[in-house]
């Protein structure tokens, strides 16, 4: 062996590539490349990627990551034969996207990718998702009390859509509808007197940037769920049942995507049959609605029984309870559907408090028909344990309000049911 030999070591495989149309626009992918692989990635461009993925040299490729912005959305086709080629010989794809619209990433997305990050990269997401691909081989474990659902999803039912939607940022709307469905799938729990079967209760999480049904019953969030969103036109019951995780065995959840996307990714078509898939196979379905108002806010109030209008009491609540109801009335939408609900209301003993809420109630021309208590920092911490409040301080006055509410639904739903059927 020749002195040349021994002090030439072999490259080292190219266990990765990015493929873009010029990487020089995505400095940050370059830093995070070079900080996770260090010299084992290359780079390819939209040209030579389909022809470099059928060489020899491409075996070791462990993924592609496919970075595009909004100057490459006429240059789709392409992008899809690459990612199609890729999937072919067993390529992972994460696909980094800058300013593209909602439809052409559901494309690029639905071809297969298995990863998505929005550009600018934020710390650590590249790291994460590969991390992520990693881990997709052999599905995770589910927690003891995260289990996939056992009915059987034979529809035929006809369910009670009760919609939440928040009119300010931290106004309690998710812990109300986390705690709501899970007092409508509890009716039945020490109550000898109760007849028939528990009522099947689903809870939907369409806030699919920040919804947090998942954090406040320690449930994972699964790829599975992004799948059934991003092609509801094929879903099937089997399919719809399949993206659900059973809460304790009572409350089935379909939790916010992995990752944080577009609200406009779901259409209205795709949010009615979402919502007439649940209804068919429970009977009642709590939305967890995006404090944001978008197309679909309206299939969602269109298809809800009742749409509780989460508050408190000040200004911020009070002005975007006027800009709501502007915004409905201007579209003929029916308006009369909300139900206002005022959280952290004050208590019995604070007539200057109770006062305070008759004057709002009438400045804005509504009725506020529920009252929660300020549950303070034992809501705070039984949302961080990841646990209904009837797990963690049953005796608590908001969890019994909530209590009281869900079984009010239910009496009013048993007297409409007896009534439909006399």
């Amino acid at each position: 062996m020749s002195a040349a030999a021994v002090l030439t070591p072999e490259p080292a495989p190219i266990l990765a590539c990015t493929v873009s149309r010029d990487v020089s626009n995505f400095d940050l992918l370059i830093e995070d490349m070079e900080t996770e692989l260090g010299e084992s990635w290359g780079d390819l461009t939209f040209d030579d990627a389909v022809l470099f993925l059928t060489q020899p040299d491409a075996e070791h490729l462990e993924f592609i990551a496919i970075a595009v912005d909004g100057e490459d959305e006429d240059d789709l086709q392409r992008i899809s034969g690459i990612i199609s080629t890729a999937k072919e010989k067993g390529i992972r794809v994460i696909l980094i996207a800058e300013e593209v619209s909602p439809i052409a990433l559901h494309q690029l997305l639905r071809l297969g990718a298995d990863d998505f990050v929005p550009y600018p990269l934020p710390e650590g997401a590249l790291h994460d998702a590969i991390e992520r691909l990693g881990q997709g081989d052999a599905p995770a474990e589910l927690p003891e009390h995260a289990q996939q659902p056992t009915f059987n999803a034979t529809g035929g039912k006809d369910g009670v859509v009760l919609a939440v939607h928040g009119l300010a940022g931290g106004v309690g709307a998710t812990t109300f509808a986390v705690n709501l469905a899970w007092e409508l799938a509890s009716l039945h729990d020490g109550n000898k007197k109760a007849t028939g079967h528990p009522p099947r209760v689903c809870l939907l999480d369409l806030d699919l940037q920040f919804g947090s049904t998942a954090t406040y019953l320690d449930l994972p969030r699964r790829e599975l769920v992004y799948e059934l969103l991003s092609d509801t036109a094929h879903m099937d019951a089997e399919a719809f049942k399949q993206a659900l995780l059973s809460f304790n065995d009572k409350l089935h959840v379909l939790t916010a995507p992995v990752d944080m996307l577009p609200l406009d990714l779901l259409t209205a078509e795709d949010v009615e049959r979402v919502i007439d898939m649940a209804r068919a196979n429970f009977d009642f379905v709590v939305v967890d609605m995006p404090s944001t108002v978008i197309s679909w806010t309206e299939t969602v109030l269109n298809h809800a029984h009742v749409y509780f209008a989460m508050m408190e009491l000040d200004m911020r609540s009070a002005q975007n309870t006027l800009r709501m109801l502007r915004a409905l009335r201007s579209e003929g939408l029916p308006a009369e559907k909300l139900r206002y609900v005022l959280n952290r209301a004050p208590k019995f003993t604070d007539l200057t408090g109770k006062s305070r809420v008759k004057r709002m109630a009438e400045s804005l021309d509504i009725a506020i028909e529920v009252l929660l208590s300020d549950g303070g920092k034992a809501i705070t911490q039984a949302n961080d344990h990841g646990l209904p409040l009837a797990a963690t301080i049953a005796k608590h006055p908001l969890r019994k309000e909530i209590q009281k509410l869900a079984q009010s639904i239910a009496e009013l739903n048993d007297a409409a049911e007896a009534v439909a059927q006399g």
